[in-house]
C-alpha cells in the first residue's frame, strides 16, 4: 500500500519517525515534506500535497501531522475523496470508526498529544482495519462526494 505522509515543523520528527517505522514494515512511503526542519513553515504548504495524491490515487492512504492534528485535517478534507480523520490519543475504537463507518483514507495526528509508540500503534490499526462496505455507510460517503460538486469536482461513487 502507498502512504502519503507530511507534517509541519510541529509533526516534522514524527513524520521522520513514522517513515523508517512504516517503510520497515513494507509499506510504499512518500514523503510530502518538508524535507527539513523550519519552525516557521505553514501545515497547509505540505498537507496540500499528500492530500492531493491520495484524491488522485484512489488505493493509496495519507498520514499528516502537526500539534494537534486539527488544521491538517481541515487541509486535508477540502480535496475530493479525501476523508481524514483526526486522531490525538484516546479510545483507539475512534481510528477503527474513522475507517469501518467512513472509509476514511487519511489521518491527522496530533504529534504534540501522542508518544511515538502509541501514534505507531494507532497507524497500524488504522492501517490494517477495512472500510465495511455496508449499504448505509456507501450512501452516507455518496451524499459527502456529492458535497464537492459546487468545486467543479465530480467524484466516482462507490458501487453496491
Amino acid at each position: 500500500m502507498r502512504i502519503y505522509i507530511a507534517s509541519d515543523h510541529a509533526g516534522f520528527e514524527l513524520k521522520r519517525d513514522l517513515i523508517l517505522y512504516l517503510s520497515g514494515e513494507g509499506f510504499d512511503v512518500q514523503d510530502c515534506g518538508p524535507v527539513t526542519y523550519d519552525h516557521e513553515d505553514d501545515y497547509p504548504d505540505f498537507v496540500s500535497i499528500a492530500a492531493k495524491n491520495v484524491s488522485d490515487d484512489p488505493d493509496s492512504r495519507g498520514l499528516v501531522m502537526g500539534y494537534s492534528g486539527q488544521g491538517e485535517s481541515v487541509v486535508a478534507n477540502r480535496f475530493p475523496r479525501v476523508r481524514c480523520a483526526v486522531f490525538y490519543g484516546g479510545p483507539k475504537h475512534v481510528l477503527t470508526l474513522s475507517r469501518e463507518h467512513n472509509d476514511a483514507n487519511m489521518l491527522s495526528l496530533g504529534a504534540n498529544f501522542l508518544p511515538m509508540q502509541e501514534a505507531k500503534e494507532a497507524v497500524m490499526l488504522w492501517l490494517q482495519t477495512n472500510f465495511s462496505n455496508e449499504a448505509r455507510h456507501i450512501r452516507r460517503i455518496n451524499k459527502i462526494n456529492r458535497l464537492n460538486v459546487e468545486k467543479g469536482s465530480k467524484p466516482k461513487e462507490f458501487e453496491i
